[in-house]
């Protein structure tokens, strides 16, 4: 049977393993640890915490001390890859839905070695163009773009026969959907079978009762990205995720929809494990928007005091724009060093693990292969460069 060239039979990649602490850990799945802390092996979780013994476990390592709170890294769930202004990082952003209008936007996610799901986009208004051209080419590009993540489709043509034919196609490829009703009514989304848990929706304007009511009935999830569209979506029934369109910080759009102290934990949920449910990453190994055993290594820091206080208040009211570090995958993706450049807080060395990291046998918690895995991304072949659809 071949092997892959410089491994040997019989051998496991060697595991790195770091101890990360805080005041507070908020796992966002369950209840907040004060004075907690979490260690990563690999690019997974592999326990959450009291501080005393998770150290105590792990005798020969030196703790990365945070200030503040270390929470799951936050998920954009509708980020248009081609107008994003800054590395989205820098606000704690481990995972995006991406939309990419060409194969060049589409390596993004990969190059900043962030997660996610890539979705490629076609807005092909006549069906006939879309039958001689744009459907071969988008195929071609499902096929062979060269991308280390998860790839779905981004359905906003205005013509109906195509809406229809991409939800074909992404069940054909088992791909995930990405649909925005202002160019379609709901019940007509409903009507062409793009509803459902493997699509979510991103919306512009507020939803009627009755949409509200059939998107909770197909388990579609809703990302909000002004308050204007949030009416009607902040009563705990309808699953909802966090999306800034062109990369700001989502955490500040969170925080811009809250009118009552009880919309504080439902928008910081939202943020995180609503984002990874609407790319349906939350569940399974290396799941994200939550800090527990076997979940992708996402986290971000936060240089808030939460002690004494409901952490999600504070997180949400206080913690935009004071985002410290970023981990996706268990390495460093930013990290802020006291002068506002990339540095090393904490003893973090410079390759991006974790000071006080220490190598052990074994193979890791799970198998790779998430959309945040290191490596570069291209267009593939003649199509890259070229608008998708």
């Amino acid at each position: 049977m071949p092997t892959r060239a410089g491994r040997t039979i019989g051998t496991r990649a060697r595991a790195t393993v770091s101890v990360h602490c805080a005041p507070v850990v908020l796992p966002v799945c369950g209840p907040p640890v004060h004075d907690g802390a979490i260690v990563v092996r690999n690019d997974r979780i592999a326990r959450v915490g009291p501080r005393a013994e998770i150290v105590a476990a792990h005798p020969l390592l030196t703790p990365v001390h945070w200030p503040g709170m270390i929470l799951p890294g936050l998920v954009d769930a509708h980020l248009r890859l081609d107008r994003a202004a800054a590395p989205v990082s820098v606000y704690g952003v481990t995972a995006a839905g991406g939309i990419a209008a060409d194969l060049d936007a589409a390596s993004t996610l990969g190059e900043a070695g962030l997660g996610g799901v890539t979705y490629l986009e076609t807005r092909c208004e006549d069906e006939h163009r879309w039958e001689d051209e744009a459907r071969d080419r988008l195929i071609t590009a499902i096929r062979e773009v060269d991308h280390p993540g998860a790839i779905g489709i981004a359905a906003h043509s205005s013509d109906p026969v195509v809406m229809e034919d991409l939800t074909v196609l992404s069940r054909t490829f088992g791909l995930r959907l990405h649909v925005e009703p202002g160019r379609h009514t709901v019940a007509f989304l409903d009507e062409v079978g793009a509803l459902g848990a493997g699509c979510h929706i991103a919306i512009s304007g507020p939803l009627d009762e009755a949409d509200r009511k059939l998107l909770r009935a197909r388990g579609t999830v809703i990302a909000i990205s002004s308050p204007f569209a949030a009416e009607g979506l902040l009563d705990g029934e309808s699953a909802i995720a966090i999306g800034t369109r062109t990369g700001g910080d989502p955490l500040a759009v969170a925080r811009a929809l809250s009118h009552a102290p009880g919309h504080d934990r439902l928008l910081v949920e939202a943020v995180t494990a609503g984002g990874a449910r609407a790319l349906g990453m939350d569940e399974g190994p290396g799941r994200l928007g939550c800090l527990e055993r076997g979940g992708r290594a996402d986290f971000a820091v936060f240089a808030v005091d939460a002690r004494g206080r409901d952490p999600y208040t504070v997180l949400l009211h206080e913690g935009p724009g004071r985002c410290v570090a970023t981990f996706a995958g268990g390495r460093a993706r930013w990290r802020l060093d006291g002068t506002g450049r990339l540095g090393a807080p904490g003893g973090a060395d410079a390759d991006g693990d974790a000071g006080g990291a220490a190598r052990t046998g074994g193979g890791d918690l799970g198998s790779g292969g998430d959309a945040g895995d290191a490596g570069d991304a291209a267009g593939a072949g003649d199509v890259k460069g070229r608008r998708l659809a």
